[in-house]
């Protein structure tokens, strides 16, 4: 059984000086692994997913239905025909030619997942997403969540929020805090909003 996760955020003020509420999810292999297959295999259509670091943003959505997802050593493998994805997320050991080192593989392994909402200058949320990170805290994945100002495929800015693209955010607090009523806070901007 996989488990719930804490329902209170934590405010973090990122590098550029805009907040963020971040929402800690469990990190042990089964829940993410159901996180990471429920997005992928259900809202392929819907997300954007990359990196998101200082200096790079890879902001990528599929053009089909992921063609396999599946677990080795310890990576779960997330493949749309070729181009494919590794993320760590479990124990990994190597090879018996060639183990893993029990610090490689503490830095490899996800240590931290969250959702989060971005907060903009207007005080009110407006993106939202997923993280995970790895044991030295570097970024193994964003997944952009369906954007209300944000038209779904230009990402053209709307002239009325559509709140209805908070069904997937409101999904994920149901499942993983057992919030089911959708949070005022995140419908409380009435435009898009740069941080």
């Amino acid at each position: 059984m996989t488990q719930v996760a804490d329902i209170a955020p934590t405010r973090i003020i990122e590098p550029d000086g805009t907040p963020l509420d971040v929402f800690s999810l469990p990190t042990d292999a089964a829940s993410l692994e159901e996180l990471l297959r429920d997005l992928f295999e259900n809202h392929w259509r819907e997300i954007t997913f990359g990196i998101l670091i200082q200096g790079a943003a890879w902001e990528m959505k599929a053009d089909r239905a992921p063609t396999r997802i599946g677990m080795l050593d310890g990576y779960l493998t997330v493949a749309f025909g070729v181009p494919h994805f590794h993320i760590c997320i479990n124990e990994t050991k190597g090879t018996r030619a060639r183990p893993t080192s029990p610090e490689v593989a503490r830095h490899r392994r996800t240590s931290r997942a969250e959702i989060y909402r971005r907060i903009g200058r207007s005080c009110v949320p407006m993106s939202w997403g997923v993280q995970l990170f790895n044991g030295a805290n570097e970024q193994q994945i964003t997944v952009l969540l369906p954007n209300p100002f944000l038209h779904p495929e230009t990402d053209k800015i709307l002239k009325e929020p559509d709140w209805s693209r908070l069904a997937l955010w409101d999904k994920l607090r149901a499942r993983w805090f057992g919030l089911t009523e959708p949070d005022p806070i995140d419908r409380s901007g009435s435009r898009f909003t740069h941080a």
